[in-house]
């Protein structure tokens, strides 16, 4: 008897996996962190070998709770744009996989907004030019790594962002494939043929044979083998997309904000793709088999759970993560410190390469609390932004905003959200639903649910947090954040 999906959560720090039962519940998850590699500044790579290890071992510990059939399909969510590329005989990498934070490509894409590219690409594939994507990664693979571009356009290397990567994996090297939402992210995707754009890979030079083929996010990936069976790999999708389908938000106007490494606000559009006028981006969402596509609207914040990280590992501020919201409730305010964490940039709305993070505001009293309260906001003060240029893209006022991932578990920081927007939070019961979504995708396309409104079914209960904080004062806080954030702009330049 079907009685589980299993799915693999590949995250920009760790690897994670989880096995559901029918009603959306958590029954066994295993995580594990691998390295992450800073070779220059402003540069970010992942051993493409430690990906699939940690993935493999938490898959499998995770699916020793179930028996021997017990598991229907297989669901694959994973950090988007992240750039990978391998040797088609040995499955080797040619070189580190370059991830979605680092910038050493701004330099490229400056150069495609030169050669009056900006308009097309965004036409095209809903994207800015920007080092944040894929396609000027994977240039910079071909043309630095000896030898790769000679090998590409013979046929002997194959390219995928992380989902790829696992899918040929799992499948020991038989399915180079990859799908929508994945795809969607790498400017290299027309959004509305769906299919690989002919123009986009002249000027970036790449060879249309690396390319992985492209199916929707509900399908048949192939099947690996766990406990001894062969179990099938039915849903992929890009880590947003997954946790945007994971929070039910299957009608035009719903959104959700995922708080991990980076935060990402979507908001379903449709079948209609909006072109946003305030920096957000258009990508495709999920959708199971034969049905129309769907878009959403995007925003992203490079650096938001990953401030603690920061704060964690290199300041030594806290042993864990989890205790800096009480931390940052020990002191009354923020003492007038204001914290803008542009580590590798800055995302959406200003798109700027070079911004470089900012403490401001400090005098002999400030304390550690306040610096900590600060990257608590300062995490809300982007994401309001994100949702503020949503309702103007969309022409509507958000009633709710729906999140997820590991900082929603922070109740200090969710209340400061509701807040600083001035709406009302809602936090389901399982805040995992980039997870979640993917074992969504996977048992609708397996069978396993029967429709959307049975997984809206199981989508109950959770936390809501409503906004207290006067309208003056939200102004305010909003104005000097705005202020400490163009006092960065441009600053590595």
């Amino acid at each position: 008897m079907k009685k589980y999906i299993l799915a693999l959560d590949q995250g920009t720090t760790s690897s994670r996996a989880i096995l559901f039962d029918s009603a959306g519940r958590v029954v066994s998850s295993a995580q594990r962190e691998f390295p992450q590699h800073f070779p220059r500044e402003g540069w970010v790579e992942h051993d493409p070998r430690d990906i699939w290890r940690s993935q493999r071992e938490v898959m499998e510990k995770a699916a020793a709770a179930a028996s021997p059939g017990e598991i229907a399909a297989v669901g694959i969510t994973n950090q988007r744009e992240t750039t990978l590329l391998w040797d088609r005989g040995t499955g080797e990498p040619v070189y580190n996989a370059i991830v979605w934070q680092c910038r050493r490509t701004a330099d490229t894409a400056e150069a495609l907004k030169e050669r009056g590219l900006a308009d097309y690409i965004r036409s095209t594939t809903g994207l800015l030019p920007d080092a944040y994507f894929s396609g000027t990664k994977l240039k910079w693979i071909l043309d630095n790594v000896p030898g790769a571009r000679e090998k590409a356009e013979a046929g002997e290397l194959l390219f995928g962002t992380v989902d790829t990567w696992l899918i040929w994996n799992l499948t020991d090297g038989t399915a180079h494939l990859t799908d929508r939402t994945n795809a969607s992210r790498t400017m290299l995707y027309d959004i509305h043929t769906l299919s690989w754009d002919e123009k986009l890979l002249r000027e970036l030079e790449i060879p249309k044979a690396v390319l992985p083929e492209v199916l929707p996010s509900g399908a048949f990936y192939g099947e690996t083998e766990i406990n001894g069976e062969r179990v099938p790999i039915m849903g992929v999708a890009g880590d947003q997309q997954a946790a945007l389908f994971g929070q039910g938000c299957f009608s035009p106007g719903d959104a959700k904000n995922t708080y991990g490494t980076g935060c990402f606000a979507l908001m379903n559009t449709g079948e209609k793709p909006v072109v946003s006028r305030n920096g957000l981006v258009t990508t495709l969402a999920a959708t199971v088999g034969e049905d129309k596509p769907e878009y959403a609207l995007e925003g992203s914040v490079f650096i938001g759970g990953a401030v603690f990280q920061w704060l964690r590992d290199e300041l030594d501020f806290f042993e864990d993560s989890a205790m800096a919201g009480p931390i940052a409730e020990s002191v009354p305010d923020n003492g007038g410190v204001y914290f803008v964490p542009a580590f590798t940039g800055l995302g959406a709305p200003r798109w700027d390469p070079y911004a470089r993070g900012m403490l401001i505001g400090l005098t002999r009293g400030t304390k550690k609390a306040h610096i900590v309260r600060a990257a608590e906001e300062a995490v809300a003060f982007q994401v309001a932004e994100l949702t503020g240029a949503m309702e103007q893209d969309a022409g509507l006022t958000l009633p709710a905003l729906r999140v997820d991932g590991g900082a929603s578990k922070d109740g200090f920081l969710m209340q400061f959200q509701a807040d600083i927007l001035g709406r009302e939070l809602t936090r389901p019961a399982c805040v995992e639903t980039t997870a979640l979504g993917a074992a969504f995708l996977a048992g609708l396309a397996a069978g396993f649910w029967k429709d959307k409104s049975e997984i809206s079914a199981v989508l109950s209960g959770g936390a809501h947090f409503e906004p207290h904080m006067a309208e003056s004062e939200r102004r305010s806080r909003t104005a000097r954040w705005r202020e400490a954030v163009s006092r960065c702009l441009g600053w590595a330049k």
